[in-house]
């Protein structure tokens, strides 16, 4: 079995010199201090992250990871399974919401498919890091097997690897997976430790009874594999494959130094687990979207966070975040092309 002990190296450490340095030149800057609110100090945080005075985000890789849940026998979604696998291919041939995003912002977008049950075999533009068909049926067993769980962290490492060979500046991770609001609720409502009806929402769009369903799903699981030591041990009982990778990819990038943008409902609950896995992982961690997915609010307070959009988005695929990339660079290029009051003859305070 794959080792787990990768996840407890340490977390790079932010350049709190490079952060000061930013706060200083914000004040230089032809504006009131704080009249650009979050897009100041996201230049801030960046130049900490990346080490750099004037951050730029010139290269972003979003990482699509797909996978299917065995919980999906229980009629928890509006879809049918066969949608994951179809969605692959559409990612790949470029027809997906995420697809279109990431050729407008100039993306590396990379689709790793972790097993889905309508196996299309090697398709052309999907990286094939296969585990299972799907997970097993969490109301039943866990979804994972301890080797499955690695292989799926692993995975997620595996594409910031890649992001990082390729001289990536971001990291965005998205997922596609029918039954995965499930899962991520389930995970959420454990880490959390808050019952099932308080994070339950429609996923792909259920009706009340349909989520009234899937709360009482949610029960059963968290009944049947309470006393988990841990947030991997929850992260095995009832997550999913792609889940998984993006937890092991968050903290991946954690460690190379690398910032990450983190996605909806589904990214946070991932993001939860690696912060209770590794807390300083946080420190790497932007969060772009307030999804409208129910239990979005209380994971985005868990963490501390104050997303940079709130349009009512709820379709993964790392959608959200690469709606508030723009964001990010123009807050790079306020922070490294507008005049110092020096500079412009412009008056201070």
């Amino acid at each position: 079995m794959m080792s787990l002990e990768w996840l407890r190296a340490p977390v790079a450490v932010l350049d709190m010199q490079m952060r000061e340095n930013a706060l200083q030149h914000q004040q230089l800057l032809t504006k009131p201090p704080g009249s650009l609110g979050q897009l100041e100090m996201l230049a801030v945080r960046l130049a900490a992250m990346q080490a750099r005075a004037k951050p730029v985000i010139q290269k972003p890789w979003i990482a699509i990871f797909a996978a299917d849940h065995g919980v999906a026998a229980e009629n928890i979604s509006a879809f049918p399974q066969e949608v994951t696998g179809q969605m692959v291919a559409n990612f790949a041939s470029g027809g997906a919401a995420i697809s279109v995003l990431a050729r407008n912002l100039g993306a590396v977008l990379e689709v790793v498919n972790l097993g889905v049950v309508n196996d299309l075999g090697e398709i052309r533009g999907v990286k094939r890091a296969w585990i299972a068909p799907c997970t097993e049926n969490f109301c039943q067993k866990p979804a994972m097997t301890p080797a499955q769980l690695a292989a799926a962290l692993a995975a997620g490492r595996d594409s910031v690897q890649r992001a990082k060979a390729a001289g990536a500046d971001i990291f965005i991770g998205g997922e596609m997976g029918i039954g995965n609001t499930t899962a991520a609720t389930a995970l959420a409502c454990a880490l959390l430790e808050v019952p099932a009806e308080q994070l339950t929402g429609a996923g792909t769009g259920l009706s009340p009874e349909g989520i009234a369903h899937k709360a009482g799903v949610i029960r059963r699981a968290l009944a049947l594999h309470a006393g988990q030591a841990d947030a991997l041990g929850w992260l095995r009982c009832v997550g999913g494959f792609e889940i998984a990778a993006l937890s092991g990819a968050y903290i991946a990038a954690a460690q190379a130094a690398l910032p990450v943008l983190v996605d909806g409902f589904i990214s946070s609950a991932a993001a939860l687990v690696a912060v209770h896995t590794q807390p300083k992982v946080r420190d790497w961690l932007l969060f772009s979207h307030r999804s409208e997915e129910q239990g979005h609010g209380q994971l985005l307070q868990a963490m501390a966070a104050e997303p940079l959009l709130d349009l009512g988005l709820r379709l993964g695929e790392g959608s959200g975040a690469a709606a508030a990339l723009p964001l990010l660079r123009l807050a790079c290029a306020l922070h490294g092309q507008m005049a110092t009051f020096a500079q412009s003859g412009v008056s201070q305070a």
